[in-house]
């Protein structure tokens, strides 16, 4: 079985990822992971949306209108915040409890 972290490091390395890599990537968010592994996912999802990272699966034939280049940046935009909110969830799901020794706000 290939960890997420594998396939992101290679995406990351050749700056590409194939139709197959992305359904392995899909078929391993839907079992178990771990944090490294998540931790990998948001990479890659920072890499595509910078354009470091190509998708297979998103090529396209012709290229694109002026109107199309702004709904390009706009999802890579949207592919960024989604990216920072799962980090920050994943962030704030791993953290301790609060207990009597540590401030909360609002307390």
């Amino acid at each position: 079985m290939v960890l997420i972290k594998e396939i992101v490091q290679e995406a990351l390395t050749i700056g590409y990822l194939s139709v197959v890599a992305e359904d392995q990537l899909r078929s391993q968010l839907q079992s178990s992971y771990d944090s490294e592994d998540l931790d990998a996912w948001i990479v890659l999802q920072r890499a595509i949306a910078a354009g470091d990272v190509k998708q297979e699966s998103r090529r396209k034939k012709a290229s694109p209108s002026p109107k199309a280049k702004d709904t390009s940046s706009s999802i890579k935009l949207a592919y960024q915040m989604a990216a920072e909110l799962a980090y920050a969830a994943a962030v704030a799901l791993t953290m301790t409890k609060n207990t009597k020794d540590q401030p909360s706000l609002g307390a």
